[in-house]
């Protein structure tokens, strides 16, 4: 079983990531964003428990899901300006909340052309020999390769409504390959923290997805990387061995708390789960805990259905008092792909092509494979099928949807494979297919696995280094192993509490909004996962959710059991991202970014 089934259903009906010429996912800039931020249509009816909106502002040139993270200090709010849906107007609005009843947009940072904010949004005070101030931190990913920055953005926002740049565009330059760049690699989150004397920025790197990379920016003019470390590889324990599926492991977010006079970080490492780091050595992490992911899904099993955990390990923070760990796992897939090689009894690694027909609850696909070939106009192919088979495409010259449709076009088939090609970016890759078709396809699956279903000998270090041959070694028509795809309803993302503690770190209970666990709910209402969780400063057992479609949640822990006490939709529904807590003349209060509109402010009224 594989989680990118669920990242294929994500992508349909929009391009989440920026697809190559044949509609693959570049790995660099979809790995991160192609497992998240849904566009489902549809929405939960408006709803009030205990909550008060106490304000809300539209931002200026907002299109539906524009917005993205939101950060808070003090007495400013900074919302991203998302680059997935324009490549125009991208950046972060800076609003003035010092009034929270009544918040004025009175800046706006614009990024380098080409290049888009979205998870990594922070505003931090640090003092240094070399700075002393506040400075916003913001991440860049691509909407246009050629102009586009990476890296992380410091800009000085001391007075925030003259927001200066300190510098655009640090981070790693080595490649996936292990070239070098002149820019930095697109990051998808970033955070700062003061350490006394020295300060430093953690960021995701897309290009090597499983790196943590830290830059020590006490001089934030003069920003210099210190650490460049997979966790994976450093700290093995981290990894789950089973179930099969929570394969893809590489770092989301990031947060950095000082417990007990030590700097500790919490890394979201998607289906590695969440890992607490030492870091008051930033170039040299400690391990103190991470957590698994209970087999079979305690969530979905208190819904009456028994199915493996998805993982996808998102975003996660302390607690006031540093007790305990709270995780909200992204995702948009309700239902999830099996795919097996019946023949070897192997899984495969592939995933429901974006624009293709999709597999209904509880249908399976079972066929003899055929080697089609690669599919595009003027290639040897197969021709027609028996009305029975699956056909086994290969990735490259063309477009996936050029693919389908020759394989439609030859008939006799009730489904098709597309496996990847030779090259650095494929081989042993799993990536999105953007692809339209009127028969179900699944695709990419990593080059060994297709080799595999017709018995062929593979070398992936001779795949990689481009030696291997380019085509499969057999003729168009050749049949082979027998494959079987099946769906089935294993529910949307939802959040974990955890006992902070050292080692493994025990699950102590899970929460999901109702609809989300039910199949009635599975389309038509909008997305119904989980993003994010802000924890109370005020209270130790309280927390406050962003929940995308689902809207703003609030739940307490009562007896090591998250209990919801609070929750808002808007009329006409809410499309909530990012949540952040402050507090202003002795209340707490929450922001909340609404992808579609801008900035909310609750004040929770519960006891």
């Amino acid at each position: 079983m594989v989680t990118l089934g669920a990242l294929m259903v994500a992508l349909a009906g929009v391009a989440l990531a920026h697809p190559e010429a044949d509609g693959g996912i570049d790995a660099e800039d979809g790995a991160h964003d192609l497992h998240q931020h849904g566009d489902t249509a549809g929405h939960l009816p408006a709803t009030n428990e205990n909550v008060d909106v106490v304000s809300k502002l539209k931002l200026e040139n907002v299109v539906p899901e524009k917005i993205a993270d939101v950060g808070v200090h003090k007495g400013y709010a900074y919302l991203a300006a998302w680059g997935s849906v324009t490549c125009e107007d991208n950046g972060v609005h800076v609003v003035d909340i010092r009034d929270a009843a009544n918040p004025k947009e009175i800046k706006f940072i614009r990024s380098k052309p080409g290049s888009y904010p979205g998870e990594g949004i922070q505003t931090v005070s640090i003092t240094t020999p070399k700075f002393r101030g506040d400075i916003l931190v913001s991440n860049n990913e691509k909407c246009n390769e050629n102009t586009g920055y990476g890296g992380v953005n410091l800009y000085d926002v001391t007075r925030p409504n003259k927001a200066l740049p300190l510098f655009e565009g640090a981070g790693d330059t080595s490649g996936a390959n292990g070239v070098k760049r002149k820019r930095a690699n697109a990051i998808h989150s970033a955070f700062a923290w003061d350490a006394g004397n020295k300060a430093y920025v953690v960021i995701v790197d897309n290009a090597e997805a499983t790196d943590v990379d830290i830059l020590d920016i006490t001089d934030p003019r003069s920003p210099r990387q210190i650490a460049d470390i997979d966790l994976a590889e450093r700290f093995p324990q981290i990894l789950q061995a089973a179930p099969s599926n929570l394969g893809e492991v590489f770092l989301h977010d990031m947060v950095v708390k000082e417990i007990d006079g030590h700097q500790v970080m919490l890394a979201s490492y998607w289906d590695a789960g969440y890992v607490a780091l030492n870091v008051d050595d930033p170039a040299n992490p400690e391990y103190i805990g991470d957590t698994d992911f209970n087999n079979p899904d305690p969530e979905a099993s208190e819904s009456g259905f028994t199915v493996p955990p998805e993982g996808n390990g998102h975003q996660a923070e302390f607690n006031e008092d540093n007790s305990l760990v709270i995780g909200a796992d992204e995702d948009f897939a309700p239902f999830a792909l099996q795919a097996k090689n019946v023949t070897d009894g192997t899984d495969l690694t592939a995933g429901q092509g974006s624009g293709t027909k999709k597999l209904e609850e509880g249908e399976t696909i079972t066929g003899e494979s055929v080697y089609f070939g690669r599919g595009c106009n003027g290639d040897p192919s197969a021709g027609a099928g028996g009305g029975s088979q699956i056909a086994v495409v290969e990735r490259g010259l063309c477009t996936f949807t050029e693919k389908i449709a020759n394989v439609e076009a030859a008939g006799g088939y009730k489904a098709v494979l597309v496996f990847n090609r030779t090259g650095t970016d494929a081989c042993d890759a799993s990536l999105g297919m953007n692809v339209d078709g009127g028969i179900p396809a699944f695709g990419v699956a990593p080059r060994g696995q297709g080799f595999a279903i017709f018995n062929q000998p593979y070398d992936n270090d001779a795949c990689l280094s481009g030696t291997a041959p380019e085509l499969l070694p057999v003729e168009p028509g050749t049949t082979g192993d027998t494959l079987t795809f099946a769906s089935y309803f294993d529910g949307w993302g939802y959040v974990h509490l955890y006992d902070n503690s050292g080692g493994k770190m025990a699950e102590l209970d899970t929460y999901a909004i109702p609809e989300a666990h039910d199949p009635e709910y599975a389309s038509g209402f909008g997305d119904l996962s989980i993003h994010e969780v802000a924890t109370s400063r005020e209270d130790s057992k309280l927390a406050y959710f962003s929940y995308y479609s689902g809207g703003f949640r609030i739940a307490r822990v009562q007896d090591n059991e998250l209990v919801e006490v609070g929750r808002f939709i808007d009329e006409g529904g809410s499309n909530l991202w990012g949540v952040e807590v402050f507090e202003q003349d002795g209340k707490e209060y929450v922001a909340a970014s609404d992808r579609d509109f801008g900035l909310y402010i609750f004040e929770y009224t519960g006891n």
